[in-house]
């Protein structure tokens, strides 16, 4: 994102910024409305599995400023993801807490795929036109919200905590290695955050993110196969 432009420019290689606008845009838009949807999505599930925490926090919504974190924010405009103010999660509610808690967080990155598909839908039936220049940008403006979302979704699922997959990862372990594991969240936070900056995480997430987006891109263009058009 901003910090690869900014690095492109340092270089001197020449900024294609209607590129640039349509990333920085993409993003924006994830930011205002998928993050929020996000964890609408946590304090929806919690909800129908028996816990009103969200609820009655006034976290069940999409309003963008019940969700915004600055520093979350300014991580997702600097590299591409970043992260909203979680929705509140008592266990406690659940008949199976720790089902309970892994349904919960996995529906928070779904709901990320889900966006994803619905836009590279879109994106397959823009191919289908001709295209001006206005219409070519959004069509690049959708691709790059397409890849925001797919990337948020799995990141959010690798097994460390905070992220999702580590609630994901809680239901398969034992009540003594469930406590272990999240006595140890700080180091496992900070862990977490030396990958990121060493970039030793870059690898292994691209080469996922490649495979999911082949898949739903592959998912969104069937219908228009089956019809013959594509």
């Amino acid at each position: 994102m901003l910090i690869n432009l900014l690095q492109s420019l340092a270089d001197g290689y020449p900024l294609d910024w209607s590129d640039a606008l349509a990333q920085i845009l993409s993003v924006a838009f994830v930011m205002l409305c998928i993050l929020p949807l996000h964890e609408f999505a946590h304090g929806w599930v919690a909800y129908k599995l028996g816990d009103p925490t969200a609820k009655n926090a006034g976290r069940l919504t999409m309003n963008p400023l019940k969700s915004l974190d600055p520093l979350g924010a300014a991580a997702m405009l600097l590299v591409g993801f970043g992260w909203a103010k979680p929705v509140p999660v008592d266990p406690r509610y659940f008949k199976n807490p720790k089902r309970g808690m892994a349904l919960t967080a996995l529906a928070g990155p779904l709901s990320n795929l889900l966006a994803a598909f619905i836009g590279a839908f879109v994106v397959m039936r823009m191919a289908l036109t001709e295209m001006n220049a206005v219409t070519l940008f959004i069509f690049q403006a959708l691709y790059y919200y397409v890849m925001v979302n797919i990337s948020l979704a799995v990141f959010n699922l690798v097994p460390i905590p905070p992220l999702d997959g580590s609630r994901i990862v809680a239901m398969f372990l034992s009540d003594r290695a469930l406590a272990a594991y999240y006595r140890n969240q700080q180091a496992w936070s900070f862990v977490l955050m030396i990958l990121l900056v060493s970039g030793k995480l870059s690898g292994p997430l691209s080469m996922i993110q490649g495979a999911i987006s082949s898949g739903i891109f592959s998912l969104a263009r069937l219908p228009f196969r089956l019809l013959g058009v594509l």
